[in-house]
């Protein structure tokens, strides 16, 4: 299973990344650890806003790369509504499910 993420960090700026690893990969990023991204060591890592699961790395890649491309403002509405119509017509995007957070965002 892969996943594709999007962490808030603190200045308000969005993260995304992909991992075959979530609960490892996201506790990198928090820590700052050696392996985190270059991005989140610099911007601090505070949420963890959304989480999507695929079955093959090139599906959690592509979502990854797509969602990288979309505006801040889209974004957001993906995170918020997870509105992935945004995405259509790059995607086929009956392979992804999101997970739930089992939470709001702080």
């Amino acid at each position: 299973m892969y996943y594709t993420y999007m962490l808030r960090c603190e200045d308000h700026s969005i993260y995304t990344g992909m991992t075959n690893n979530l609960e490892k990969r996201i506790r990198q990023h928090l820590t700052k650890d050696k392996n985190a991204a270059k991005y989140t060591k610099s911007h601090t890592a505070k949420t963890l806003l959304a989480v999507w699961q695929s079955d093959s790395r090139s599906s959690a890649a592509k979502l990854e790369f797509y969602i990288k491309k979309l505006t801040k403002p889209q974004k957001e509405r993906l995170v918020l509504l997870n509105d992935m119509e945004l995405l259509s017509g790059k995607l086929e995007i009956k392979h992804y499910e999101r997970m739930d957070m089992g939470g709001e965002e702080s």
